[in-house]
């Protein structure tokens, strides 16, 4: 196996995983089949349980048990074993016939003394013990009715879902978010008025909620468990004040502390808030491939990162509607080990842009067709969909062909799915609107910028296919109010605003049908049922977020602003925030950093913290070491990972950097995170 990475930690823990599955029922929840689906396929799963049958189950209340003639169950799940997950487990045990049930969490055995509320005075002395897994294996040969049968608990960190060889996500924690300053307001309605907070700056990990405080704990149990497989020691440093709160728990988490001290490689780990710049999140200047087809492509069902591709094209069916769902979807995830040319062409469309991007499926589609002899024309020049799609109908009536290449199949319809998907026409127009929003932000104020947007806000009876519908309005105004960052009010803006709010509230309220994303935000199912009371009323608290956004930065004291105006030679222009990070962290004079906080670990971090004042001894500084792994809370898109994966090297050659997030972005994500009520309390089903 190559270098420890993202790719061999996921590896690693499904391998061990793989070894428990023989002849057994398995049954995952949603992110952990995620983690599987990236990290080495669902074949690799099936093979490793053998027989003839499907044996995987999804993991819910409703389950299917296993029969007298099955009686082993792996149960492989990525939260707590608590609440609901527990009952769960039960029910499913109690209408089966297992005697052999093995259960798999992805959070480590001191997260669960956390939840159970053991002091850390007490959880310190059951070092090496794990009590609270015992508990359930006994509750488990109880539910199998026969203490004599078979049960063991364990903990394997089944935390990432790897894309890239330096990008993962944690499909676990796709709804984890920065909190906004309205979060501020509710967490001090629990607070009596002595205590109450000022700001999002005085949020520290003793206000936030319980539930909320356990999921952070969660994600830094995972964390935790990446650096043990990478052998570092790591040092945490944060941007933004949520990060902070992370930062500092990973710091302090006591098994990473017990860790550390027998690591012998380092690294920087640096988390920083989505919410400080959402224009890279909503903007459509990202010239990749894979950013289009994850727009405009269906989710994956169950699947917060990847998407369906119609596979119709590969059969002897009609391209029909009716046709798709008979046969399964196609993906992007190319975790099986023996596609090479798959898993090469994924890599090199995450890397380059979009045009070198479909050259390059044309290369790859090509080549495979010569291998297999199949009577291909070739033609140079522009790449179309219509001669990729001749090249991928070769391999329809060749059945060999189309299993080698199945991999390489499915990129290339993903591919030419996207490129005469509607949308993707539509991704140029907000491009060019984006870009004149820049020029507009510069030269006027914010409410002459809001007048330019009052025009396009129109019902769904009077718009066209080049018209925007409320969630790409949505996208457009929080694009606006976080590329903005603090603007003055003034009576003129409140009345701009007004007016923009109430010809919104009328469009939600007049709509044909309300999409899934308008129903969420709504609590309709149905325009019909939406009265403009209600739909201002919600339109009111989407701009309260707005605000919010437009403020995010304003405890910076370095990276204020993501927004270059324009002068005689070079036009206004966006300048990512992760980008500012990154090269703050690289500057070659090694300035102090302001806005990247490092967070101690103990007496000692703290000592040298505070000698470095009146003596030479030197603050721990993020490019001390040679990984840095960065870890954008709330999501990343693959156009920011190529561009911190490119820029890294041209500062500092030679190191190694590692990018984590939450989940993948598109630009219609955004609404949804920013929008969410239940940030503060996630449902951890406890």
């Amino acid at each position: 196996m190559s270098a420890p990475g993202v790719q061999s930690f996921t590896q690693q823990g499904w391998e061990q995983v793989l070894a428990k599955v023989k002849r057994a029922l398995v049954y995952l929840d949603a992110a952990c089949a995620e983690s599987l689906h990236w990290g080495c396929g669902t074949t690799r799963l099936l093979e490793a349980v053998g027989g003839p049958a499907c044996h995987l189950r999804e993991f819910e209340p409703e389950a299917v048990g296993g029969g007298a003639k099955q009686p082993k169950a792996v149960f492989v799940l990525s939260g707590l074993l608590k609440g609901r997950t527990v009952e769960t487990l039960r029910n499913i045990i109690c209408r089966s016939h297992f005697q052999y049930c093995v259960v798999v969490t992805a959070v480590d055995h001191a997260v669960h003394l956390t939840a159970n509320h053991v002091p850390a005075a007490a959880a310190a002395e059951l070092e090496g013990q794990q009590p609270v897994f015992e508990q359930l294996e006994e509750k488990l040969c109880e539910w199998m009715g026969n203490m004599n049968y078979t049960a063991q608990v364990l903990h394997i960190p089944l935390l990432l879902a790897p894309a890239a060889p330096c990008l993962a996500l944690t499909p676990a924690f796709a709804s984890l978010f920065p909190l906004l300053p309205q979060d501020v307001h509710l967490l001090n309605s629990a607070r009596p008025d002595k205590r109450r907070l000022g700001s999002l700056g005085e949020v520290d990990a003793t206000a936030l909620p319980p539930e909320l405080l356990l999921q952070i704990r969660c994600l830094v149990s995972g964390l935790s468990s990446l650096c043990e497989h990478l052998g570092v020691r790591e040092e945490c440093f944060a941007v933004g004040s949520f990060s902070r709160i992370i930062a500092a728990d990973l710091a302090n988490y006591a098994p990473a502390k017990n860790r550390r001290k027998t690591s012998t490689g380092r690294a920087s780990v640096v988390f920083v808030d989505r919410t400080l710049d959402l224009t890279g999140a909503v903007g459509h200047h990202g010239d990749n491939l894979v950013e289009k087809i994850i727009s405009v492509l269906p989710q994956l069902p169950g699947h917060t990162n990847d998407v369906m591709v119609n596979m119709v094209e590969l059969t002897a069916l009609q391209n029909e509607e009716e046709n798709q769902n008979m046969v399964a979807p196609g993906c992007l995830a190319q975790s099986k080990n023996l596609d090479t040319a798959a898993k090469a062409l994924w890599e090199a469309l995450l890397n380059t842009k979009h045009k070198e991007a479909v050259m390059e499926v044309r290369r790859h589609l090509v080549e495979a067709a010569s291998r297999e002899n199949l009577p291909i024309k070739m033609s140079m020049g522009r790449v179309t969909p219509a001669q990729l799609t001749s090249y991928i109908q070769l391999f329809k009536n060749n059945l060999k062909a189309l299993v080698s290449h199945c991999g390489l199949l499915q990129l290339g319809l993903a591919t030419v799915q996207t490129l005469k998907h509607p949308q993707t026409a539509k991704w140029d127009n907000f491009l060019a609107f984006e870009r004149l929003l820049l020029q507009s932000i510069g030269e006027s104020t914010m409410p002459v910028v809001l007048n330019q947007l009052l025009p396009m806000i129109k019902p769904s009876n009077q718009r066209t296919n080049d018209d925007y519908s409320p969630e790409e309005l949505l996208v457009l105004f929080i694009y606006i109010y976080s590329v903005t960052g603090e603007f003055t009010e003034d009576k003129d803006l409140a009345e701009t605003e007004g007016k923009v709010k109430k010809a919104l509230a009328q469009v939600l309220c007049e709509e044909s049908e309300l999409s899934p994303l308008l129903q969420k935000i709504t609590g309709c199912d149905s325009s019909g049922n939406l009265t403009f009371h209600q739909a201002k009323t919600v339109v009111d608290a989407l701009f309260t977020s707005l605000r919010d956004i437009a403020g995010a930065r304003s405890l910076m004291k370095q990276f204020k602003s993501v927004y270059v105006p324009g002068n005689h030679t070079h036009q206004a222009s966006y300048k990512p925030l992760l980008k500012q990070v990154v090269e703050e962290i690289f500057d070659p004079e090694r300035p102090d950093p302001v806005d990247i906080e490092h967070m101690s670990s103990g007496l000692t971090d703290l000592l040298k913290t505070g000698f470095s004042m009146f003596m030479k001894v030197s603050r721990p500084h993020p490019s001390d070491h040679p990984l840095l792994i960065l870890f954008v809370v709330g999501g990343v898109t693959v156009s920011e990972a190529k561009m911190i994966k490119d820029l890294v090297p041209t500062l500092k050659p030679g190191t190694q950097v590692i990018v984590l997030s939450t989940r993948l972005l598109k630009p219609l994500t955004m609404p949804e995170l920013l929008f969410a009520t239940d940030r503060l309390h996630p449902d951890l089903g406890l």
